[in-house]
Formats: C-alpha cells, sequence, structure tokens
C-alpha cells in the first residue's frame, strides 16, 4: 500500500468521526463545527452536482487539520452549506438547510402555522411599485375561512399600509393583521392600461394558528354533452393523504366518468411516490412500463446500478401501501390545468404521463424544477434513526433527477402548456364551477365546441404567496441506500 494511498485512508477515517481528528486550537490544532462537518459530508457524499463543485472532491482535504480550517473560514453551516450550491440562481434554486428539522417534517404533511389562504399580486395599473393582491384559495377550516375570506376577493393592503414590490412579502409576517379590500374597475374598456384598483373601506382580520391542509381541495362530477367529467382540484402530493387520493378516484369510477380535469395550478409538489400513484391513478394500462429514470450523481448512480439497474427505473405500479389496488381510470388523455407555481412533483406527473398518453396542459408555463430531494439527517447513514441529538440541523440538497420514458429532463424553463391561458384578475371565478375560465377551457374541448373566451390576455402575476411559503417547489424521494453501500461509498471516497 502506497503512502499516498494510506494517507487518504487516514483522513477519511478521521472525517468520518465528528470531531475525532480536531484538536483545539490551544494545542496548536484545528477545530471543526459538529453541523458544519455534517454539512460537508452530507454534500460530499450525496449532492446531484458534487462533479461541479471543487471543495467537494473527495481529495480537497490532505488533512484533518486542513479540513478544520476549511470549515472554519465560514460563519457557521448556513454560510458553508450555501457556498457548495451549483449555480444557485439558475441551476440550484431550491437546495435548503434546516435548523429545526421537527418543524420541518410537520411542514411535509401539510402542516404549518398560517391564517389559510393564498394570494397573487399583480402591479397596480399605472404605477411601477404598487401592487394589489387577489385571494385565490381559502382552506376548508382555516382561520380565512372563518373570517369570510372568499377567492377572487382583492386588496390593497396590509394594516391600511399599500403593498408595494418591497414590502409585500413582510407585511404578511404579524400573527394578527387585517387586509384592506378592494375593488377593480376596468372602466368600461377592455384594455387594462386604465384600469384602477378602487380602495375600499371594509377590511378583513385574520390570525394565523396551526393548520393542517388536506390537498385534496375540490372534486366535482360534471355532465358535458352526456358525458361525466371529473374534477380534481390537487394542492399538494403529501404521502399521508394517498388513501384519500385512491377513495376519490373510486368515487370517480362508480360514477362512470370519462374524461378527467386535474387541476394542479397551485400544486408546488411534494413526494415522489404519491405523484407516481396519481400517474397511475390517471391510467391503470400502464403497469409495469417506465414511468420515470433517475439520475444522481456518477457515485450514486454506479452503487444504484451495480446493486441492481432496476434501481434507477420507476415504473408504474398497480397497488401501492404494500398491495392496496389503485383505482386507475385507465385513460388515454388527461387535462391537466397549471400556473407558474405547478413545479416539482406537479411536473414530474406531466412529464411523466406524456410519452404514454395524451397530455393537454391548459394554463400558464410551470415552475421548470426536475430534480429531487432527500432529507439528510445528521448520523452515520444520514437517516433520522440514530441522528445527532446535540442539534435539530437536517439538509434537503438536490440529490436525484427525473427523465421521462422518452429521455427528457433538464426542462429548467418549465413545461409550456398546450393552451396558453392565464387567470383573469377581473374574474377568477369559482373553482370547480363550469364557468371557471381554465375549467371552461378544458370542457369546451371536450365537447368539441371551441367555445369562445371572453378573456384572452395572458397577464401573469407579479409574484405569488407560494414564493414566500417555506419550501414551496420541492419534491422528495424517500428512497434510501442500504447501509452497507453507504458505508462501503464512504471508505472508497
Amino acid at each position: 500500500m502506497n503512502k499516498k494511498f494510506k494517507l487518504i485512508i487516514v483522513v477519511i477515517l478521521c472525517l468520518s468521526i465528528t470531531y475525532s481528528c480536531f484538536e483545539d486550537r490551544d494545542d496548536n490544532g484545528a477545530f471543526g463545527s459538529e453541523i458544519s462537518d455534517f454539512v460537508w459530508k452530507g454534500m460530499n457524499f450525496w449532492y446531484l452536482y458534487k462533479e461541479n463543485i471543487p471543495d467537494l472532491a473527495n481529495d480537497r482535504f490532505s488533512s484533518s487539520e486542513e479540513y478544520a480550517d476549511y470549515l472554519n473560514l465560514f460563519s457557521g453551516p448556513e454560510e458553508l452549506f450555501e457556498s457548495l450550491k451549483h449555480q444557485p440562481q439558475t441551476v440550484d434554486k431550491y437546495s435548503r438547510i434546516l435548523s429545526d428539522y421537527i418543524a420541518f417534517e410537520q411542514l411535509l404533511e401539510g402542516c404549518t402555522v398560517r391564517s389559510g389562504y393564498e394570494i397573487d399580486f399583480y402591479p397596480v395599473p399605472g404605477s411601477s411599485t404598487n401592487l394589489y393582491g387577489i385571494v385565490r384559495l381559502v382552506l376548508p377550516g382555516s382561520n380565512a375561512e372563518t373570517a369570510g375570506l372568499q377567492r377572487g376577493q382583492l386588496f390593497y393592503g396590509i394594516d391600511g399600509v399599500q403593498l408595494d414590490n418591497n414590502n409585500f412579502n413582510s407585511l404578511f409576517s404579524p400573527n394578527s393583521y387585517e387586509i384592506n379590500l378592494a375593488s377593480y374597475d376596468n372602466n368600461g374598456t377592455t384594455e387594462t392600461d386604465d384600469d384602477l384598483i378602487i380602495e375600499e373601506s371594509e377590511t378583513v382580520a385574520l390570525t394565523k394558528a396551526p393548520f393542517c391542509e388536506n390537498p385534496i381541495f375540490k372534486t366535482e362530477i360534471l355532465d358535458v354533452e352526456g358525458e361525466k367529467v371529473a374534477y380534481l382540484m390537487y394542492n399538494g402530493f403529501v404521502h399521508d393523504f394517498n388513501n384519500q387520493l385512491n377513495n376519490v378516484f373510486a368515487d370517480f369510477i362508480s360514477n362512470n366518468v370519462q374524461h378527467l380535469v386535474l387541476d394542479l395550478r397551485y400544486n408546488p409538489g411534494g413526494r415522489v411516490d404519491s405523484s407516481i400513484l396519481l400517474a397511475s391513478l390517471v391510467t391503470g394500462q400502464l403497469t409495469g412500463e417506465v414511468h420515470s429514470t433517475e439520475q444522481w450523481n456518477s457515485e450514486i448512480q454506479e452503487a444504484f446500478f451495480n446493486q441492481n439497474p432496476e434501481n434507477l427505473i420507476n415504473r408504474f405500479p398497480s397497488t401501492f401501501n404494500s398491495g392496496t389496488l389503485i383505482n386507475s381510470l385507465f385513460l388515454d388523455k388527461v387535462y391537466v390545468l397549471t400556473t407558474g407555481d405547478s413545479a416539482s412533483a406537479s411536473e414530474l406527473l406531466i412529464n411523466a404521463l406524456n410519452p404514454h398518453i395524451n397530455v393537454v396542459q391548459i394554463g400558464t408555463t410551470t415552475e421548470g424544477k426536475y430534480q429531487g430531494s432527500i432529507t439528510l439527517y445528521d448520523s452515520d447513514n444520514f437517516q433520522r434513526i440514530g441522528a445527532n441529538p446535540n442539534h435539530t440541523y437536517a439538509m434537503q440538497p438536490l440529490v436525484i433527477k427525473y427523465a421521462n420514458a422518452s429521455g427528457f429532463t433538464d426542462y429548467v424553463d418549465g413545461l409550456v402548456p398546450d393552451i396558453m391561458l392565464s387567470e383573469n384578475p377581473q374574474n377568477y371565478g369559482i373553482l370547480g364551477n363550469e364557468d371557471e375560465p381554465l375549467l371552461a377551457r378544458a370542457l369546451s374541448d371536450i365537447a368539441l365546441t371551441n367555445a369562445p373566451i371572453m378573456f384572452t390576455e395572458n397577464i401573469l402575476p407579479y409574484a405569488t404567496s407560494n414564493q414566500f411559503e417555506p419550501f414551496s417547489g420541492e419534491m422528495y424521494s424517500d428512497k434510501k441506500l442500504p447501509d452497507e453501500v453507504i458505508k462501503r461509498l464512504k471508505f472508497n471516497q
């Protein structure tokens, strides 16, 4: 065994045991923080773009002292983590470090402290800075519903302060506040340049409270030219609601639906397994065919492949939850409603179905997130069991990207609709109602009437409340490498 190889093994063994090779500075050694050590090890092992980050190279450090000095260059684990991201303004906008993984785990279950509504923000006509908000979604059972808030309501301010492009996020920080309602005046013309936002005296008081959202927001069965059309608004891919989702499709089947409109316009993503389930609920005839393929960093990709090449392929299942039959519709065409807030697992569903059936996408272009994350904890195998009790830090780095059966991925600019149609700031409509503009466009296509849409100008929001929701747009995988593979990879690095 040559001296260089011996040195590498010594360094790896030192790095694999927190603090074990770090000396106190008073002893002329170096000290690396416990959490920062976890950050570097986790990113070095799992990060999708590891090959693009020189500081994550396996041979980056020649000694434990050099490694500890490197960790001490950073003010804390957050700064270190951000320094290890690949092109954070474009490619990796999504990797996150968590200071409290317990709160994050609750968030994955759809639980957070909130008032219970979502907002689209638009520029006030004629102003370069001022904004107005439109309530786009009110969650059943929330404080917002109790307060009487309704979809389509406009407001110009919070506690009397005008919304603008600098404060539209911070004004919602207090636990209690009032929104100042407004109305829209189109001045009797079809042009938008002369439109007015009229401030009103009415306010709505809102209070934040712990709230767990059911992502199955609304279901309807509509009659269109004598045929049954199922409508489902689904707002998050949450594993805990998989059984309820399956039951919704059982109801669709019992009502002999022939068409499906899947409303993902406000769905920022979530669990990959739930996205695969929904794709199989739509179809059923694709059991065993390729849903998507996975691409990891080269070391993990090779480990998965060597263990079993099937590890890198997700196939359409016929069951879930260890044997529960999937209530599939066996459709060869589906309508999907999207906006810029349709992200990650929503996009995965569209992309995975595209090679197999006719997916008619209606709305506006999606977010453009094709990468997924896993939660890394400070333990020997990066899993929750055995996590370091001295802190509650965890990470959600990008570790995987998905391609469909045709190999299509890297849709960084989003998935472009077949029928481009934005929501109408003057008339948001009632979700699930046949007259709501996006649903109406899908129904006209089903009925082959191609009825004209009164509002054809595509006006995109300046921002949405999803953009300042924590971890919005994430896609999570619960896939794990076996412990023996992790140990082997650690030793070989």
